[in-house]
């Protein structure tokens, strides 16, 4: 079975606000085996629109990667970060 990869897109526009996803989102990941691949870091836009951080998360399957996200303790992380920032999060099995 392929592993699987959670990519996201984000801008925060709410640092103190996002600060309650990132103390939440954590136990979300560990629980599901989640590797970080790519976490911010120096981005450079090279088509489309830019985004303040790039995140790149492996997973042991498609499966795994979307019981994390579905996941009631990574709902309360995106709950926590309503408002507080743009997304878009992607789930793609690996070859």
């Amino acid at each position: 079975m392929p592993k699987a990869y959670w990519i996201a897109r984000v801008t925060v526009t709410d640092p103190d606000a996002y600060s309650g996803y990132q103390a939440l989102a954590p136990a979300a990941f560990q629980k599901y085996g989640a590797v970080f691949l790519a976490r911010g870091g120096v981005t450079e836009a090279m088509e489309g629109p830019d985004w303040e951080r790039h995140v790149v998360i492996e997973f042991a399957d498609l499966a795994t990667a979307k019981a994390c996200y579905t996941s009631p303790e990574y709902r309360a992380a995106r709950e926590a970060r309503a408002g507080a920032c743009r997304a878009e999060i992607f789930l793609t099995e690996g070859i």
